[in-house]
C-alpha cells in the first residue's frame, strides 16, 4: 500500500512540475524588441591590407642570413586597422576603428553590432576603409531598404568584389 501511495505522490509531483514548465514556456510573453521595430545586424570579419610594402633583400643581406632563412622577399605580417561606418537616414549608427586580431596583428578585424530601428523605409550607407589613405573610403554601399515589423536585416562585408551585402 505504501508503494502505491509513493508512486501516486511521485506522479502528482511530476505532473505539477510538467504543468509549471508548460506555463512558464508560454507566460510571461517575451518580445526581444518593440512590436513596431525591426532589427539590423552588422557583422564584419575582414583582414585589411598589409601595413607596409614587401622589399627584395640584397645579396649582402642574404649572405648574412643562415641558409634556411634566405627568402628573397620580406613582407610585413601586420595589417592595417579598418575604419568602418554605418549610417541610417543620414545619422551615424556605428563608427569605429577596428584593429587587427592576432599576436602579430596579422589577423582579421572583427565587428558585430545589433540595432533596433523603426520599421519602414530607410536609407543605409555602409563604408569601409582598408587602406592607408587619410580620407575617403575604399568600399561604399548606399541602398534604400523597406523594413517590415519584426524583420531582421543583416549587413555583412565580403572581401570579394561583392563588398557589402544586405540580406
Amino acid at each position: 500500500m505504501t508503494s502505491t501511495l509513493r508512486y501516486l505522490g511521485q506522479g502528482t509531483v511530476y505532473a505539477l512540475f510538467a504543468a509549471l514548465i508548460g506555463y512558464l514556456s508560454m507566460y510571461p510573453v517575451y518580445n526581444p524588441f518593440p512590436s513596431d521595430h525591426a532589427l539590423v545586424k552588422f557583422s564584419l570579419a575582414y583582414a585589411g591590407k598589409p601595413k607596409g610594402e614587401c622589399h627584395r633583400r640584397t645579396a649582402e643581406e642574404l649572405a648574412k642570413l643562415a641558409p634556411n632563412m634566405r627568402k628573397p622577399f620580406v613582407c610585413p605580417r601586420q595589417r592595417l586597422s579598418l575604419l568602418i561606418e554605418l549610417e541610417m537616414d543620414g545619422a551615424v549608427l556605428y563608427r569605429d576603428v577596428l584593429n587587427p586580431t592576432g599576436l602579430s596583428g596579422d589577423g582579421p578585424s572583427r565587428a558585430y553590432r545589433r540595432f533596433t530601428v523603426p520599421a519602414g523605409e530607410h536609407r543605409f550607407v555602409a563604408r569601409l576603409r582598408d587602406s592607408d589613405r587619410a580620407e575617403g573610403f575604399d568600399h561604399v554601399r548606399d541602398e534604400k531598404v523597406t523594413l517590415k515589423v519584426g524583420q531582421n536585416l543583416a549587413i555583412d562585408f565580403k572581401g570579394t568584389a561583392a563588398g557589402f551585402t544586405l540580406n
